[in-house]
């Protein structure tokens, strides 16, 4: 696996980026252009590994979809026009590939199995399958003896999953144990061929991608503050053209290292700012970033800005509760800002983090201890001690594309030569990193 070396910036930064499309909404807009009649014109698509094996899973199911680059076209095969595949479906690292398609399966009059890479085999999915269930899908996960076995009433679910055909669907009313949009998305998408109304309560304010995009293609579908409802469509129907914003998780990394180092000001264009995703801009605010953004667009589906990172005197702050879910893919990073803020960031009600691409409380601890930060273990989270001196440093990425990034962050805001190791798992969200790195830096990557 790749490594890379990254010297300290010790001169100014003043530069005007571009970051990678909105993965959440890409993965998306393939799926619902798929189920929907006509054809769709994704622009701006995210080209990374992850969102391309949601491509390849629904050109398995019969879709065509034809993939340029600088857009995917997809010619929808409507809702009950996806084929078997006779191949084992392959979702690669992606977390949400795999949820919010075995919501499509579980509705299918065929049937299916999809899996992912190791990290994929690892991860939870008994939450899914247990609604899923309750609506009358069926699932089977193999045993010891490699034995296809029911899944509904097991306590652990990890693929692969054998999806069976389904006669019908019953509508469910269900409430969430956790805030998360790939559950809410999954129950929603099964929805969709439900006899009745399917209604979901959040117990906190996930993203709602799935929920704006239902509605562009012209679903009966209803938000009221934390109960989302949806009555099945006869069809969905495209509107010929999707234009996916620049990813706010992506945009991250380049805001906090534009906070903790010095003289330094970055502006990321034409990101999405969706209320349900900038949780991570209101921390570091209150942390008390230089953070704005400008040239706002709320004339679309997803509305979009500019923004405008400086150099901040940061402080620590606690992060808990209702705001949890709005940026949890970003506590790694907002974690380094931590580590160079003065006094103690107390980050809590994050559990989730367990059962990420890596356990992620563990794995982000373990690399800000190699760079010289203090570091208390939580099991729902984490204290970081701000404002002790810092080091270069050997990390490794626990092939965690998040970790990654945040690691190399880090490095670039400490004097000296540190080491990153295993960086390939970059490319599942953000393929062009290095490139703009060396943007950014100018030249202190040192490979």
């Amino acid at each position: 696996m790749k490594s890379v070396k990254v010297r300290g910036i010790n001169t100014s930064v003043k530069e005007t980026i571009m970051v990678p499309s909105d993965k959440s909404i890409s993965h998306r807009s393939v799926i619902f252009s798929s189920l929907a009649q006509g054809k769709t014109v994704i622009e701006n698509f995210l080209m990374a590994e992850d969102t391309l094996n949601t491509c390849k899973v629904f050109k398995q199911l019969g879709v065509p979809i034809s993939i340029s680059p600088t857009e995917v076209i997809v010619n929808g095969v409507g809702l009950y026009g996806l084929k078997s595949s006779k191949d084992v479906l392959y979702v690669g690292n992606s977390g949400t590939g795999i949820r919010l398609i075995l919501g499509v399966l579980a509705a299918q009059n065929f049937d299916s199995v999809i899996t992912g890479d190791d990290s994929i085999k690892t991860r939870p999915m008994k939450r899914i399958v247990e609604p899923l269930s309750k609506m009358g899908c069926r699932f089977f996960i193999k045993d010891n003896q490699d034995k296809w076995i029911d899944a509904s009433h097991l306590e652990k679910v990890t693929a692969p999953v054998m999806v069976k055909k389904t006669v019908e669907i019953n509508s469910i009313e269900y409430s969430m144990p956790i805030s998360s949009a790939q559950l809410k998305s999954s129950i929603l998408i099964a929805g969709m061929y439900a006899k009745g109304t399917t209604i979901v309560h959040d117990p906190g304010f996930s993203r709602d991608h799935t929920e704006k995009m239902l509605l562009q293609f012209g679903a009966d579908i209803r938000v009221d503050k934390q109960t989302v409802s949806l009555n099945p469509p006869k069809e969905l129907i495209s509107k010929g053209r999707i234009n996916v914003p620049a990813d706010i998780s992506s945009a991250a990394f380049w805001m906090v290292l534009a906070c903790i180092l010095d003289n330094a000001e970055i502006r990321i264009k034409n990101v999405g700012i969706n209320p349900t995703r900038t949780g991570i801009i209101t921390a570091l605010q209150k942390m008390g970033a230089d953070i704005s953004f400008e040239n706002e667009q709320k004339d679309s589906a997803e509305p979009i800005a500019d923004i405008v990172a400086r150099s901040s005197k940061l402080k620590g702050i606690e992060i808990s509760g209702d705001i949890i879910p709005l940026l949890i893919d970003e506590i790694p990073i907002l974690s380094v800002a931590a580590a160079f803020a003065e006094g103690d960031t107390i980050i809590k009600d994050a559990k989730e983090l367990r059962v990420k691409e890596s356990d992620r409380i563990e794995t982000t601890i373990a690399f800000l201890r190699q760079y010289g930060a203090k570091v208390q273990e939580k099991e729902d989270g984490m204290i970081i001690s701000g404002g002790n001196p810092l080091h270069p440093a050997d990390t490794k990425s626990y092939y965690d594309h998040r970790i990654a990034m945040s690691s190399i962050i880090m490095a670039l805001a400490i004097k000296g030569d540190s080491c990153i190791i295993d960086v390939d798992c970059i490319n599942t969200s953000y393929p062009n990193f290095f490139d703009m790195l060396n943007k950014v830096s100018k030249g202190v990557v040192l490979e």
